[in-house]
C-alpha cells in the first residue's frame, strides 16, 4: 500500500500516518490537520522561514511579539508587542528556528509567534 501522508512539516522526516483528522509524525511528536497540509504543500520544503504573517524572515531582522510567551524553566513571560532586533535564523529543535537576545538573555524561538518589524 502507497504511503499516503505527507512527510512532517517540522522534521521532514516521511513516517507520518494519518489519526482521525490528524497526521502524526511519530519521530518528533508533531501534529497537524489534514486540511492544513493540503494548502501548505506549495510551500513545504522551501526552506523560507516566514513570520505569523507569512513574510520571509532573515538574519538581521526585527520582529515582534504577537502573544505572551512563558520561558520554559522559569516563571518570567515574553510580553507580547516586545520588539526583538537582529535575529538569526537557525535550523532548531521542535521548530524553534529564530535564535535572539530578548530583555531576558539569548533564547530561541518559533517563527509562528512573531511577525515582522
Amino acid at each position: 500500500m502507497p504511503h499516503t501522508a505527507p512527510a512532517c512539516p517540522q522534521c521532514g522526516l516521511e513516517n507520518t500516518y494519518t489519526d482521525g483528522d490528524h497526521f502524526i509524525c511519530p519521530d518528533c511528536a508533531f501534529e497537524w490537520p489534514v486540511n492544513e497540509a493540503a494548502a501548505g504543500d506549495d510551500d513545504a520544503g522551501d526552506g523560507v522561514v516566514k513570520d505569523a504573517n507569512g513574510n520571509p524572515l532573515a538574519d538581521g531582522d526585527s520582529v515582534i511579539l504577537i502573544k505572551d510567551l512563558k520561558v520554559k524553566g522559569s516563571s518570567t513571560v515574553l510580553k507580547k508587542g516586545s520588539k526583538i532586533k537582529g535575529i538569526r535564523l537557525v535550523d532548531g529543535a521542535d521548530g524553534h528556528n529564530v535564535d535572539c537576545k530578548t530583555e531576558l538573555g539569548s533564547m530561541l524561538l518559533k517563527s509562528e509567534f512573531l511577525k515582522k518589524a
